[in-house]
C-alpha cells in the first residue's frame, strides 16, 4: 500500500524521470560524441542515406520524447517537494531546494532547445535529405538549419554537465548555507541566459568556438559547473 501513498507517487515520478532522462541524455551524447563526428567525415551519399533512411528520424523520436517526459516528471517532482517543504521559502532555504532547482532550470533550457530549436531544424534537414535521395534538389536553408541545430545540441551537451552535477548534489552533496539566495539566483540566471543566447544567436560568434569540438564542449561544461558551484557555495553561505 506504500506505493499508493505520497512517497509512492514520488518514487514512481523519480523512476520515470530516471528512465526518460537516461534515454534523453544518452541520445544527446550519441548525437554529439558519435553521429556528428561520423557524419563530418562520411561520404555525402552515406550521410544522406542514413538521414533519409530513417536512422536519424528514429533517434530524434526517442530524443525529443525522452526530453518531454524528463521535463514533465522533473517539474512534478519539484512541485511535490515544494509542497512537502511547505512553500517556496522553506524549499529555497535548504541546500536541496537550491541545487535541485538550478538543475531543473538547466534541464528546462535543454528541453526548450530540443523542442523549439533542434527538432524544427532537423525536420528541414531530414526533408532535404529525402528530396536528394529521391533525385530532387536539396532545400537551400537545410545546411544553415543543420548548423543551428548542431550548435543548440552542443549547448545542451554543455548544459548537461552542470545539470547532472546539481541534480546529484541535491541529495548527495549539501555544500551551501541559506543566505544570499537572491544574489545567487541573479548571477546564475544571467550566466545561463548568456550561454543560451550564445546558442540562439546562431553560428559564427567567437564565443561559440569552444563548441566546435567535443573536448571544447566538455571543458566548457566543466567550466560552467565550476562557476555555478563556486557562486552557489560562497554566495549562499
Amino acid at each position: 500500500m506504500a506505493l499508493f501513498s505520497g512517497e509512492g507517487w514520488l518514487f514512481f515520478l523519480r523512476w520515470f524521470h530516471f528512465l526518460a532522462g537516461i534515454t534523453w541524455i544518452g541520445m544527446l551524447y550519441y548525437f554529439n560524441f558519435v553521429q556528428t563526428p561520423f557524419f563530418a567525415s562520411a561520404d555525402p551519399n552515406v550521410r544522406t542515406g542514413m538521414i533519409a533512411g530513417g536512422l536519424v528520424g528514429r533517434a530524434l523520436w526517442w530524443f525529443r520524447w525522452g526530453a518531454m517526459l524528463t521535463f514533465i516528471t522533473g517539474w512534478l517532482i519539484i512541485l511535490h517537494k515544494i509542497g512537502q517543504f511547505g512553500g517556496l521559502g522553506p524549499f529555497f532555504s535548504q541546500s536541496y531546494g537550491l541545487s535541485i532547482f538550478i538543475g531543473g532550470m538547466l534541464g528546462s533550457l535543454m528541453w526548450f532547445n530540443v523542442w523549439f530549436v533542434i527538432w524544427p531544424a532537423q525536420k528541414v534537414v531530414i526533408r532535404s535529405a529525402e528530396q536528394v535521395a529521391g533525385g530532387g534538389q536539396a532545400i537551400p536553408e537545410a545546411a544553415a538549419r543543420g548548423q543551428r541545430a548542431g550548435l543548440a545540441s552542443r549547448t545542451n551537451t554543455l548544459f548537461s554537465i552542470p545539470m547532472l552535477f546539481f541534480m546529484g548534489a541535491a541529495s548527495h552533496f549539501a555544500f551551501t548555507g541559506t543566505g544570499g539566495v537572491g544574489l545567487y539566483w541573479v548571477l546564475a540566471l544571467l550566466v545561463m541566459a548568456a550561454v543560451e543566447a550564445n546558442a540562439l544567436l546562431g553560428p559564427g560568434l567567437a564565443t561559440q568556438k569552444p563548441l566546435a569540438t567535443v573536448s571544447g564542449t566538455i571543458h566548457a561544461g566543466l567550466g560552467l559547473t565550476l562557476v555555478l558551484f563556486l557562486a552557489h557555495a560562497f554566495l549562499t553561505r
